[in-house]
């Protein structure tokens, strides 16, 4: 049975162009073990992995013609070693130097004629730590059939050893007669979709991304009302280039729990959570960053941000992300003001989702390392909505507060780098993990050389907001 991209996994291939590739990274850094972590131990480890992910040796064939949606077809000529590979920083590698590699590395497109993803080993960082970076294209993971491989190569216990019989070989690749052929039987089964298809090939495809787009049951409720108007105007929403910067911020997740239980022993009434605070956060982090950019900043303004949520009660893999659409308060100067303005917000969306939404506690029981796969679902999701009815896309995932290894090597941070989309400058990743809360920050590198500034911003929005009196 011939495996066919969706029609949102086929306008996501159409829209994407070298100056917004369509993937998701991360930056996972681990602390030395006892044993020397190398090159051919990551290749061993991803060798036994990868059968667990067999999406990960397939790569996308187009229907000739474009009578169809492309489809998944395996690679005869999987190469693994070229999609692991070796780097090293100038020892001792700093936290600047590995952002540097990190925009530089994550900004290149993924080879459209290989499997779509990629994954680096970068050593020479300080203390005789080393650096995993991950490159997985949004189409390559649906949260269903196919997670992110970051999910599997980390492990609760150091050392874990369950090698996987090397007995994959790659189905024959179909003809080109035989993909018109089932092209044409499709047709007959899903007659709409091969209207789409010819559409993407010969039309305007931003209208088929518009007709195709889904985002499930969730997202449609919960964003109708603010769908109605376009989003604030912005210096987040400008053309942007090729190029990247990568900001990554390390704060501490009981700085959050207690902000949180600080406000909500103090009123009663809307209960706020760790998310509410760390969007608040956000909030502050904006407002302080337009400020020194000399932004008039008015009461009322706000930046709209898409937030995807997690799900995960359906079937339909499109479903199990949905994306709530949040105007941040960025100008309320009061902190707490501002985060009882967001936790509202949240309420309010959250409340006509008919209890789709999962618990952050749900989510860290998911298997494995569930964070990188839920980033990219809701990448899936920011890259199908509307570019006009929202500023920026802030994903935000719990994950295991108990130590993950490679090896016999701790983890000891990860951080999302979410792509961009035309005309974004700017998105948030925020992973939790291990006590700590992560920051990727990825940002176009003309339109924001001052990104370090508003990691700085939120450092001090954090603080500000512990601080206030008003808590």
């Amino acid at each position: 049975m011939t495996d066919r991209l969706s029609a949102q996994d086929a306008a996501t291939l159409y829209l994407e162009d070298s100056g917004t590739p369509m993937h998701v990274g991360s930056v996972m850094i681990f602390a030395p073990g006892e044993s020397d972590f190398n090159l051919e131990r990551l290749l061993a480890l991803v060798t036994s992995r990868i059968a667990y992910v067999p999406r990960y040796r397939q790569r996308v064939r187009s229907v000739p013609g474009g009578l169809a949606n492309p489809v998944w077809v395996d690679d005869a000529e999987f190469d693994l070693s070229y999609h692991v590979r070796r780097s090293a920083l100038p020892r001792p590698g700093t936290t600047t130097q590995l952002e540097e590699f990190a925009a530089r590395t994550l900004a290149r497109p993924l080879d459209r004629h290989r499997p779509l993803w990629e994954l680096y080993l970068v050593e020479g960082l300080a203390d005789g730590q080393f650096a995993i970076i991950t490159k997985s294209h949004q189409i390559l993971v649906d949260g269903v059939h196919a997670i992110d491989l970051a999910q599997v190569i980390v492990d609760a216990a150091a050392d874990r050893g369950d090698p996987v019989p090397h007995t994959w070989s790659a189905d024959r690749e179909p003809s080109g007669v035989e993909l018109m052929a089932g092209a044409a039987l499709d047709a007959v089964r899903q007659p709409t979709q091969v209207v789409d298809s010819l559409r993407s090939g010969s039309q305007d495809v931003r209208r088929v991304a518009g007709a195709v787009k889904k985002v499930g049951v969730l997202a449609l409720n919960t964003v109708a009302r603010t769908a109605a108007r376009p989003a604030p105007s912005s210096p987040l929403n400008v053309e942007i280039g090729p190029h990247r910067r990568v900001l990554m911020l390390s704060t501490s997740l009981k700085d959050y729990q207690a902000i949180r239980t600080r406000v909500n022993s103090s009123r009663g009434g809307l209960d706020v959570s760790v998310h509410d605070v760390m969007l608040a956060v956000i909030a502050g982090g904006l407002r302080n960053w337009l400020l020194n950019r000399g932004e008039a900043v008015s009461g009322a303004e706000s930046v709209r941000a898409m937030v995807p949520v997690s799900t995960l009660t359906h079937e339909d893999p499109d479903e199990q992300v949905a994306g709530l659409v949040i105007d941040l308060p960025v100008g309320e100067p009061r902190p707490t003001m501002r985060l009882h303005q967001v936790a509202y917000a949240m309420h309010q969306q959250m409340e006509s989702s008919a209890g789709g939404v999962v618990t952050a506690s749900s989510l860290r029981e998911i298997a494995g390392f569930a964070p990188p796969t839920l980033h990219l679902l809701g990448a899936r999701v920011g890259s199908a909505m509307s570019r006009r009815m929202f500023n920026l896309v802030v994903t935000n995932v719990p994950g295991p507060q108990q130590p993950l290894y490679v090896g016999d090597a701790r983890m000891v941070a990860s951080f999302p780098v979410i792509p961009l989309s035309k005309s974004r400058a700017l998105s948030i990743g925020l992973t939790s993990y291990d006590g700590g809360v992560y920051f990727g920050l990825n940002a176009d590198r003309s339109a924001m050389p001052d990104l370090d500034v508003l990691a700085q911003c939120l450092s001090d929005a954090l603080a500000e907001l512990a601080e206030d009196e008003e808590l």
